[in-house]
C-alpha cells in the first residue's frame, strides 16, 4: 500500500500545483455511488425494488432481469478485461500502478503466456499495469468496438427492458449526468482526468462526475460501459473502495481536485458514503429507490442538489476551507 499512497499523492500534488495558475473557477465535483444510485441491480436480484411497489411490479421479472445483467457483466469482464486473471488483485483505480508500466508496446504481447501469477512482486505488478493500460484503452473505445452485432442487440434490448421496468431509472440517471456535463464550459487541464486534458483557457464553471463504488474495479468499469455511462464518467474517474474504504477514496479525490472554487457533493444510498461525506464535511444526498421518494431517478433535480451544496458551502467556515 505504500506505493499506492505515494502514487496517489504525487498525482494529486501535480494536479493541485497546476490549479494554482487557474483563476476564478467554479467547479462542482459530484461523487456518485453506483449500485442503487446510478443503476439498479442488487435490488432487482433480491426483489426489494419490486417489493417497494406493493404488488404493482412483477418481482420475478425483476430478478430475471438482474440475472441477465449479471451474466452480461461477467461475460464482458472475462472475455475483454482479463477478469479471470486479475480478480484477486483488485486495485482502487486503474492508474495506481502507473509507476510500474514501462511503456512497452503491447500490440503483440501475449497476456496468456506472460506468467502473471503470485507472488505480487514488482515483475507481476508490471504485468498487472500492462493489463490496466489495455483496460483503459478498451474502456475509452467503448463496447461497440468489442461486441458483435448480436451481442449489441441483446445488450440494447436488455437496457431498454430494464429502463421500462424501472420507470426510466437508467435513462433518467444518464440524462442527469448529461445535464451536469452540458453545464460545463471550457475544460481546463488541472481539473480533468489525464486522458481528457487539453491546453484550454480558464474555466468559469465546470461539473465533474466521479464514481466511488464498493464493488471491485473491473466489474464496475464494465457496468459503466454496459449501463451507458462511459462517455460521462471517464475510466480515470472510477474508484473502487472494496479494500480501502470510501473515506480513503474521498481523501484521494479531495487531494486530486481540491483548489479554490471547488465544491464536493456525495450522492449514494449507503451508510458508508454518508459517514465518509460527514467526515469530509461534504453534503450527502441519500438516494431512495422507493416510488414515493423524491431523491431517486426520475425525480432528482439540479434544484435539490444545489440546495444541498448551498447548505454546506454557504457557511463561513466552509467558505474559508474552500479558499485554502
Amino acid at each position: 500500500m505504500e506505493s499506492l499512497d505515494s502514487s496517489a499523492i504525487t498525482h494529486g500534488q501535480m494536479i493541485k500545483a497546476k490549479a494554482e495558475n487557474v483563476a476564478e473557477q467554479k467547479t462542482n465535483v459530484y461523487i456518485w455511488d453506483m449500485d442503487e444510485t446510478l443503476i439498479l441491480l442488487k435490488s432487482l436480484l433480491n426483489g426489494t425494488y419490486a417489493a417497494s411497489f406493493n404488488g404493482s411490479k412483477d418481482v420475478q421479472k425483476g430478478i430475471e432481469i438482474g440475472k441477465r445483467w449479471e451474466n452480461h457483466i461477467l461475460q464482458v469482464c472475462d472475455e475483454f478485461f482479463f477478469y479471470e486473471q486479475i480478480e484477486n488483485y483488485n486495485q482502487p483505480f486503474l492508474d495506481v500502478l502507473r509507476e510500474y508500466d514501462d511503456g512497452k508496446d503491447l500490440s503483440d504481447y501475449d497476456f496468456s503466456k506472460d506468467g502473471f501469477c503470485p507472488p505480487y512482486d514488482d515483475p507481476n505488478k508490471r504485468k498487472l499495469a500492462y493489463r490496466h493500460r489495455v483496460i483503459a484503452q478498451k474502456y475509452a473505445q467503448g463496447l461497440h468496438s468489442m461486441l458483435n452485432q448480436e451481442m449489441i442487440k441483446l445488450w440494447d434490448n436488455l437496457y431498454e427492458s430494464t429502463d421500462a421496468y424501472t420507470d426510466k431509472w437508467l435513462s433518467s440517471a444518464r440524462n442527469f449526468l448529461e445535464m451536469l456535463s452540458r453545464g460545463n464550459r471550457i475544460l481546463t487541464p488541472c481539473l480533468v482526468s489525464p486522458e481528457s486534458a487539453t491546453d484550454s483557457a480558464d474555466v468559469k464553471h465546470q461539473n465533474l462526475n466521479v464514481l466511488v463504488t464498493s464493488g471491485s474495479l473491473i466489474p464496475s468499469l464494465v457496468k459503466c460501459l454496459l449501463f451507458r455511462l462511459d462517455d460521462l464518467i471517464t475510466h480515470g474517474n472510477v474508484y473502487s473502495s472494496w479494500e480501502v474504504g470510501k473515506l480513503q477514496c474521498f481523501s484521494w479525490i479531495k487531494e486530486r481536485f481540491s483548489s479554490p472554487g471547488v465544491q464536493f457533493c456525495v450522492i449514494g444510498d449507503g451508510m458508508e458514503e454518508c459517514e465518509a461525506a460527514q467526515m469530509m464535511k461534504w453534503p450527502f444526498i441519500r438516494i431512495d429507490p422507493r416510488p414515493d421518494g423524491s431523491h431517486r431517478f426520475p425525480g432528482l433535480s439540479m434544484k435539490m442538489v444545489s440546495h444541498y451544496l448551498d447548505v454546506i458551502y454557504s457557511t463561513p467556515d466552509n467558505e474559508n476551507d474552500n479558499k485554502r
